[in-house]
């Protein structure tokens, strides 16, 4: 039986987990669950589950869940996320709060000795290196929760670093892969949410439409299983079957392959080093008929070649990138710019930062705050966006 605290239990992710956890009372249970604005759902989730403890961004939602919730205590802010990420009953915390706000709830949970399950992109594009850095001090475990990076994790399964040739991270390609890069200027909102594969929050499916998303998995990549950046390849692959490749030195490549279906990582992460039977995930290659792969458009997607910039200089940069992105996805969803505006605004950020090599967690906030300031002129949308 694994205790595990879920952050961002009402969203794309956390629904996911808690699918995951009904399948298998045996094994999960959630002790602790965190979410930002929808008390609703979290107070369905805190009734089915009973954990220990639950905690909602706004004090006053908190104290509207407190007369609801009999015998569970009920948290706050980033003081509930710091409780709940060092919850002596822990033995796993799953972070998937979009954005910064992961960051010190995994941090906090490392030096307290907790496991940590990762399907917040930010934490490992940020701060990497102060991530892992930290994980090897207190001897616990960073584990994917991504379905690319989960099925690196498995090809690899304990392999020495110095056979590895090459990781391939799969891609479906989004919308618009066939998609002209004449029409690129043209494409809509309601276009770049409209994901071949899966089904997912706002802001990822935008970035898997622009191939941020990816170019975030390199980086990610690249500090989660200690590989030098020019070793992570992507390679698109339509139909989201095979989820990522490792190429060995020998020439060798092992892959990880089943229908796409987030629940099958997720569970993974929480039960490893086990295997857990489920039915959830069924795969029929007949019906498949076919799996295609192809090499990446860098003209369309410019994301790609930003992100490999930014992983290779390292430092603040890949702060910057993943701050500037967000700005620019916002200013795109809120109508202010083009879709091709997205990644010309990042370039333009990256273009302005002065790099500060092996930054401390402050520099890399500080990075963080200047690059949403700077992206923010360079949308021409003032503050408007938050």
């Amino acid at each position: 039986m694994k205790n595990v605290v879920l952050l961002g239990s009402t969203g794309s992710i956390g629904t996911s987990t808690t699918r995951v956890a009904r399948d298998l009372p045996d094994d999960i249970r959630l002790v602790g669950l965190a979410a930002g604005g929808n008390a609703e759902l979290l107070a369905e989730q805190a009734r089915q589950f009973h954990p220990e403890l639950v905690s909602i961004a706004s004090p006053g939602k908190a104290a509207e869940l407190r007369t609801q919730l009999d015998g569970i205590r009920v948290a706050s802010g980033d003081e509930g996320l710091i409780e709940l990420a060092t919850l002596p009953s822990a033995d796993i915390v799953l972070v998937a709060i979009v954005g910064t706000a992961g960051l010190q709830p995994a941090l906090a949970a490392i030096r307290a000795g907790k496991d940590i399950a990762v399907a917040s992109k930010e934490i490992l594009v940020m701060a990497g290196e102060i991530v892992m850095a930290e994980a090897r001090k207190h001897g616990v475990n960073v584990l994917p929760v991504d379905s690319e990076h989960s099925a690196i994790f498995q090809c690899l399964d304990g392999r020495e670093l110095d056979s590895v040739r090459r990781l391939i991270l799969t891609a479906s390609g989004g919308p618009f892969r066939q998609t002209t890069i004449d029409d690129f200027a043209g494409i809509t909102v309601e276009q770049a949410l409209k994901h071949p594969s899966w089904v997912m929050g706002r802001k990822i499916t935008i970035d898997s439409a622009t191939m941020f998303n990816k170019g975030l998995e390199m980086i990610e990549a690249r500090w989660l299983f200690g590989i030098p950046m020019p070793q992570v390849d992507v390679i698109v692959h339509p139909q989201s079957v095979v989820h990522s490749m490792v190429e060995f030195v020998d020439g060798s490549i092992l892959s990880q392959l089943c229908t796409p279906d987030m629940c099958l990582p997720i569970q993974y992460a929480l039960t490893w080093p086990s295997r857990v039977a489920s039915d959830r995930v069924q795969t029929d290659f007949a019906a498949l008929g076919r799996l295609d792969f192809e090499a990446p458009d860098f003209a369309k997607f410019p994301a790609l070649g930003q992100a490999r910039r930014a992983g290779e200089v390292s430092g603040t940069l890949p702060a910057v990138l993943n701050a500037a992105n967000e700005i620019a996805v916002d200013a795109f969803c809120d109508g202010q710019v083009s879709f091709t505006d997205i990644s010309d605004a990042v370039g333009q950020v990256m273009d302005r930062h002065r790099v500060i090599e092996h930054p401390t967690l402050d520099e890399i906030l500080d990075a963080d705050q200047w690059a949403r300031k700077t992206a923010r002129d360079v949308v021409g949308f003032g503050q408007a966006i938050a």
